[in-house]
């Protein structure tokens, strides 16, 4: 892909001679390599909508205050003049790039309308909100403020299938605990509020800020205090749920917020792009951050345009009611119950996703037998139903080229699995009537041993397949159908290994080396699965990913990166578990499979490794599937 320069539109101000933009902002993103192009204030959503599309980044400039309507406040004496043509579409731009992963740098009144729509707070005056919450506190006077700052800022907990839906067995994490800012351990010291709205020129530092350490601002400035200007009197109270702290004045006040989530996103209270004017270039890593993001995020969305995604394994229709009016909402709409539908794909650039009718293992009775076969049946005309009612922007694929003739329709495609051999009992016949219904393919077992075979979490059945199991294996192969592994115990795994003529696939497991759960893959199963041809997605479950602690689309990231190094590159893919528990801060939904691209990018994998990673090896191994029957 030639690169080319990113496109960053910066947010214009509203005065008297209408919009308006301070010749700092764009200087500062030419100088670091970036296209600036102007977003005057408007309240038209879909041209906003349309204009998202078009850029590679995103920087919210400074000006006046935040009508704190807006915001579920009454008005303060000490609020200054708000500017209403700015605030309403600018929290809309916030939200709406923040579900497209677009990178974003807010400066001054950016950082503030940045944490407001993510779900922060903002003083409506700091001198007044900071004397009034300390006093609250019982802890120090508007006169000194105790600067034993960045506290705790834990993100959202998601509670992913916890919402009762199921837990199949598996510990549950509530994954975004605990990815707040770590105490930057700065010594308390009585400090009375600073002066922050400087009368000297803006192209000069009037006060300090303290970085903190693992921040990423640290990481720019390679320092961990840095001399500011500064003009303001409204500065962020509370960063919220998506951002963390990174910087303070001696003061206490929040002088910067990043992403808590491993996204591209960086504000701060000051002025950098004043400094530029003195030709002081003390700030411009700021601006060469946000200008080498959009480059990232560009280079991104063109694989994403270029090639197929597709994620392995969801479990969407656990979340379906004998409601089909309100499956078919759930999906078409950015409704918050599931982690996957249409404006979540449409967001994260995903083009198909394989929707699994899961069955839990149950009791192994001909009257269990033949209800687990009628849910099955059931979700599987679920999933078919909330395809239809949205036809217009997905369609049903079963091949790798009916996913790319929906996407050169610009429509997402859905294919269908099972998980779970249960739902044929004893009867191998099912197998045919399922593959009629267009499964792609069929976890052999649960949390627990089945007719078929072992399970990772079972008690050593049949001390592998069970020969019912092994006729299964051969069946599947003949249809079409993948065998796929997940779940499955070690000796299970072998068994199709060397059986199945066809290559298996593990739909979501991640590696044992980095955490050490029977339901991961170890080193010794993922060479032989790459012997034989096979694939091995890596899923997103926090349980999987960290026996301690909470993971992160990071540790997402490095289990892939180590199926890679034993597998290679050919061999690795993403199977999320979105809506069956899967999903940690970075990854948290479908709309976030792009961040993960650009996680890959940063650690150097090529777009044509990536497209393989995202889509091209899973396919590869469904190919060989409909061949061989």
């Amino acid at each position: 892909m030639k690169m080319v320069k990113p496109i960053i539109g910066i947010t214009g101000n509203f005065g008297d001679k209408g919009c308006e933009l301070a010749q700092g902002y764009y200087l500062s993103v030419v100088k670091a390599g970036g296209t600036p192009v102007v977003i005057p204030p408007h309240n038209d959503k879909e041209a906003l909508l349309r204009l998202l599309d078009t850029l590679d980044g995103i920087l919210f400039s400074g000006g006046g205050d935040i009508n704190p309507l807006l915001l579920g406040e009454e008005p303060l004496p000490q609020l200054h003049s708000v500017c209403p043509q700015r605030d309403e579409p600018e929290l809309f731009l916030v939200r709406e790039a923040f579900h497209r992963q677009i990178p974003m740098l807010g400066i001054c009144r950016g950082i503030q309308v940045m944490a407001a729509a993510l779900g922060g707070k903002v003083y409506q005056d700091m001198y007044e909100g900071q004397g009034a919450r300390t006093e609250g506190q019982g802890a120090r006077s508007k006169g000194q403020e105790d600067c034993s700052a960045f506290e705790e800022q834990g993100a959202r907990s998601k509670e992913g299938k916890g919402q009762g839906a199921r837990s199949k067995g598996q510990e549950n994490c509530s994954a975004f605990e605990g990815q707040g800012v770590s105490s930057c351990s700065l010594p308390p010291a009585p400090c009375p509020l600073l002066k922050h709205s400087q009368d000297m020129p803006r192209e000069f530092a009037s006060h300090t800020v303290r970085i903190a350490e693992g921040s990423l601002l640290r990481e720019l400035f390679g320092k961990g205090t840095l001399a500011v200007n500064s003009f303001h009197h409204q500065a962020v109270s509370e960063p919220g749920p998506h951002l963390k702290v990174s910087a303070q004045s001696p003061d206490g006040i929040i002088e910067a917020v990043e992403s808590s989530e491993h996204k591209a996103l960086l504000g701060v209270q000051w002025h950098p792009e004043c400094f530029i004017l003195g030709g002081d270039e003390t700030m411009m890593p700021i601006f060469r951050w946000l200008v080498d993001e959009a480059k990232t995020f560009s280079q991104a969305k063109h694989i994403h345009d270029s090639y197929i995604s597709l994620d392995s394994h969801c479990d969407t229709p656990m979340f379906f009611t004998d409601n089909s009016k309100e499956n078919v909402a759930m999906f078409g709409t950015r409704s918050d119950k599931v982690l996957v539908n249409l404006p979540k794909m449409t967001e994260g650039r995903l083009d198909a996703s394989i929707m699994v009718a899961y069955l839990p293992q149950g009791e192994r009775t001909p009257e269990a037998y033949k209800a687990v076969t009628a849910r099955t049946n059931r979700l599987l005309t679920q999933i078919e139903e909330i395809v239809g009612a949205n036809s217009d922007r997905v369609g049903l694929a079963e091949t790798a080229e009916d996913i790319l003739r929906l996407k050169l329709q610009g429509k997402k495609a859905i294919l269908r699995g099972i998980e779970n051999g249960y739902a044929i009992g004893k009867d191998i016949s099912l197998l045919a009537a399922f593959k009629r219904r267009g499964i792609v393919y069929m976890t052999l077992c649960h949390n627990g041993d089945n007719d078929i075979c072992d399970s990772a979490r079972g008690n050593g059945e049949h001390g592998g397949l069970s020969p019912f199991g092994r006729e299964v294996v051969q069946e599947m192969n003949r249809l079409g159908i993948l065998v796929d592994m997940s779940h499955a115990a070690e000796s299970s795994f072998y068994d199709a290994l060397e059986l199945s003529k066809v290559p298996i696939v593990c739909s979501h497991s991640s590696a044992r080396a980095l955490c050490d759960h029977p339901r991961n893959l170890t080193d010794d199963q993922m060479r032989a699965l790459a012997k034989r041809g096979g694939v091995a997605q890596t899923t997103v479950y926090q349980g999987f990913l960290r026996k301690d602690g909470c993971a992160t689309v990071v540790d997402a990231v490095e289990h892939l990166c180590h199926a890679a190094r034993i597998m290679g590159v050919e061999h690795v893919g993403l199977g999320t578990d979105f809506d069956g528990d899967g999903g940690v801060p970075g990854l948290a939904d479908a709309s976030e499979i792009i961040n993960f691209t650009r996680h890959l990018l940063h650690r150097h994998f090529s777009e044509q490794d990536i497209r393989l990673i995202m889509g091209g090896n899973f396919l590869r191994v469904m190919a060989a599937a409909k061949q061989s029957s």
